[in-house]
């Protein structure tokens, strides 16, 4: 089997599942496991990544007004890869290549191709899509014993969770400049990790708030997670919140509880090391309970 990955969750999928051998192609952002980086590179971003969260913002929506996609396919690596199985999504414009975009590029191959296409809104459709992956790469065994260890974990999670009486309130901000809350997966990570998120909605794709929507919220605990981003890239997102007018009169900013999280790796991406991210939340809001989150996924920064 000859597998190209169109988004780096469903790379982080293949790999976890033993595949990794079979994945011939994957996109610019696929950077985890380290050894998709040697994988031959078929889907670069339009946009410049340099550009700050104000000019990342502008770009995206003038692409998209324009009807230009965010992803350039390389056709001609995509054909000598000669894929017979690809992996792609329908669930989010920004974050992948289009379905039909992909479904247009495999009819140029000389082999139909199998193509799964993925659309989570939840934690449950991404352990589902595990094992959706699993049964269509014949990797049924390994795609259930994966789920199941990854259920055991938020199980665990919950369960020391529901020891404590108190629930923080939660802000995961997605995007800095305008102001996103996150959704999708997102908000129930932060119940099962024990905390209270009022901004972003269970299976919803995240939308812009007005800043005094976040400021009459006054989260107890806000979590900077931009989407695509790093944690050192997180980071330095927060001087743009702090220079609001009422910044430094939010619950969590008075009681020094504002993080950077790795965004791009624990809570972006649809994959397995979501589960990672729900116990990182759980780390930062119950510290009396969770030993401290890694170093390299969390950093408190107020």
């Amino acid at each position: 089997m000859r597998i190209c990955s169109l988004l780096p969750s469903a790379t982080e999928i293949a790999f976890a599942l033993g595949l990794g051998d079979e994945v011939v192609a994957v996109t610019h952002e696929c950077d985890y496991p380290p050894e998709a980086r040697r994988r031959r590179v078929v889907v670069k971003s339009a946009l410049d990544a340099a550009e700050d969260s104000a000019g990342i913002d502008r770009a995206v929506r003038a692409r998209v007004q324009a009807g230009r996609g965010l992803y350039a396919l390389d056709l001609d690596g995509f054909r000598a890869v000669e894929p017979d199985f690809i992996i792609t999504q329908d669930l989010c414009e920004v974050c992948a290549l289009d379905l039909n975009e992909v479904a247009r590029a495999a009819d140029t191959l000389p082999r139909k191709p199998k193509i799964v296409s993925l659309a989570p809104a939840t934690l449950g459709d991404v352990l589902d899509d595990i094992a959706r992956v699993g049964a269509a790469a014949g990797k049924q065994s390994a795609a259930a014993a994966l789920v199941a260890e990854l259920e055991r974990r938020l199980r665990r999670v919950r369960e020391l969770t529901s020891h404590s009486d108190r629930r923080p309130r939660v802000a995961c901000v997605e995007w800095t400049d305008p102001i996103y809350p996150a959704g999708h997966w997102v908000p129930e990570m932060v119940e099962i990790a024990g905390g209270a998120d009022g901004l972003g909605h269970k299976g919803a794709p995240a939308k812009a708030a007005a800043w005094e929507t976040l400021r009459a919220y006054a989260p107890e605990v806000v979590a900077l997670m931009p989407c695509g981003f790093g944690l050192e890239r997180a980071a330095a997102e927060a001087p743009r919140l702090e220079r609001l007018a009422g910044w430094r009169d939010l619950p969590a900013v008075k009681a020094g509880r504002v993080f950077a999280v790795d965004g791009s790796a624990y809570f972006n991406r649809p994959g397995p090391r979501l589960v990672d991210g729900v116990e990182i939340l759980a780390a930062i809001l119950h510290p009396e309970i969770f030993p401290p989150a890694p170093a390299d996924a969390a950093r408190r920064l107020a």
